[in-house]
């Protein structure tokens, strides 16, 4: 499966602790690159975050961003009747020393530290949900770039298509260009007015033949192009191995032209190294 390394993800949970927002966003990079932003009740979950993660990305800049806004439960308030009952004592003590010392109301005491107490936030409720959607953003990042990765695929085989074809005419067109460059040098001979030496001329000939020789640069475009094609079904990575063929296509497609003594043979040479150049933009991309 062809993915590419680009995409975006949003996914929520929200239970009775209130509501956490992942966003995932990815881009091309030569590595595996995952930068997180976690408010502080998610940060003991960083190692499960990457590990989720690389489970599914083996290539990218992954920026995970999450937000949590937990619940404010202002209609109860939590008292510690401990330390309550311990504050009425100490009172009580007070007030049996210091006759005319006065007792506090009872707003009073609700102010005293620790008689009020904080609820705390389940943090492990928080923290299973948040995974869970955590693995939801992951399968919509992983299925926005399977989607761009095939079409991806498409054009890279429609360009890879193409170049066979311009191989194919090249190959056909060089007995024509031999042909060519034989009648060129004949007229040439026959404006200088000057008989050849027919073995020196042959000699020339065989020479030429074998400059404008291309079949082993046809057959290897073919193999890549096949290369290429075998690649794109495999289910594991492939981007690094695509980014060598290109570097292939393109070491047959500057032999070809220089090889070549025909005009016709240079515009195949050179459209073949445009077509290798859009398959290398969107290589990049590529997982």
């Amino acid at each position: 499966m062809t993915r590419s390394m680009t995409g975006f993800a949003r996914s929520q949970a929200q239970g009775d602790w209130g509501e956490v927002v992942w966003e995932l966003r990815s881009v091309n990079h030569r590595y595996l690159d995952i930068h997180l932003r976690l408010p502080d009740a998610l940060r003991a979950l960083e190692p499960a975050i990457r590990e989720a993660v690389s489970r599914v990305v083996s290539r990218g800049k992954i920026d995970i961003g999450a937000k949590l806004a937990t619940t404010d439960d202002t209609q109860s308030i939590e008292i510690d009747e401990q330390r309550l009952a311990a504050l009425g004592e100490a009172l009580s003590q007070v007030r049996s020393t210091v006759i005319d010392c006065r007792a506090p109301d009872a707003l009073r005491l609700l102010t005293y530290p620790g008689v009020q107490r904080e609820r705390e936030p389940d943090t492990d409720a928080i923290q299973r949900d948040a995974l869970a959607a955590l693995k939801d953003a992951l399968d919509q990042l992983q299925s926005m770039r399977e989607d761009e990765g095939s079409r991806l695929a498409a054009m890279l085989v429609d360009r890879a298509h193409q170049i066979r074809e311009h191989a194919d005419a090249a190959a056909a067109r060089v007995p024509q260009a031999r042909e060519a460059w034989h009648e060129k040098l004949s007229a040439r001979l026959a404006e200088l007015e000057t008989e050849a030496d027919p073995v020196r001329l042959e000699q020339e000939l065989i020479f030429t033949a074998q400059k404008m020789d291309v079949a082993e640069e046809i057959d290897r475009l073919h193999s890549h192009v096949e290369a290429l094609e075998k690649a794109l079904k495999k289910k594991e990575p492939i981007g690094r191995r695509l980014d060598f063929l290109m570097q292939e296509f393109n070491r047959e497609a500057n032999t070809l032209g220089s090889k070549s003594q025909d005009s016709e043979l240079t515009a195949h040479a050179v459209e073949m190294k445009v077509l290798i150049e859009q398959m290398r933009e969107q290589v990049q991309n590529i997982e």
